[in-house]
């Protein structure tokens, strides 16, 4: 009888773990479904676009490099597609991995506002299970295999791909080549 109480015991406090490890799983899950829907930049007070508009912002845009700043300038700009010799022309408008409901201004179409208006190029690859760009190279710098352009609004970096995050008027957007 004493053997039987035994397993008994093993078998209720692994059904215990078991269900820990569930809850966890999935309070994990609904965290991470929910961080794309919800993330987004905030500027100064009274400079937001309106949510969930494609209005055009004007933001500051920096672009550093590993020796030293490559652009730095403000810009206007408003989610819409873009075209890179790698990655080809998708979308960048803050509705790609259903970030956002409706079209919205995001780093990414910043960027290659800036690199039209300002004349300088700039590449990325397209990731369709990501539903973005990863940038590659900037002003023919490229992070090669030691490095990767980080992006980050307002000095944090983004939770979310530069045609899924958000950006408000006056927000900063900041990418930076960044060695692993």
């Amino acid at each position: 009888m004493q053997h039987t109480f035994g397993t008994s015991r093993a078998s209720l406090a692994s059904r215990t773990s078991l269900r820990r490890t569930l809850i966890a799983s999935v309070a994990l899950g609904v965290a991470l479904a929910a961080a794309p829907a919800t993330a987004q930049a905030h500027g100064a007070p009274g400079t937001h676009a309106v949510h969930g508009t494609n209005t055009p912002v004007r933001v500051t845009l920096t672009v550093q490099g590993p020796d030293g700043p490559l652009f730095h300038g403000k810009v206007w700009t408003r989610g819409h597609d873009v075209t890179t010799a790698t990655g080809g022309t998708h979308r960048c408008d803050g509705t790609n991995g259903s970030a956002h409901p409706s079209a919205v201004p995001t780093p990414t179409a910043a960027l290659d506002d800036a690199a039209r208006k300002r004349h300088f190029g700039w590449d990325g690859a397209w990731y369709a299970s990501f539903d973005d760009y990863a940038v590659d190279s900037i002003k023919n710098v490229s992070g090669g295999g030691s490095a990767y352009w980080n992006i980050s609004v307002n000095g944090t970096p983004t939770p979310v791909g530069g045609c899924q995050f958000q950006v408000n008027a006056g927000d900063t957007v900041a990418f930076t080549w960044t060695a692993f």
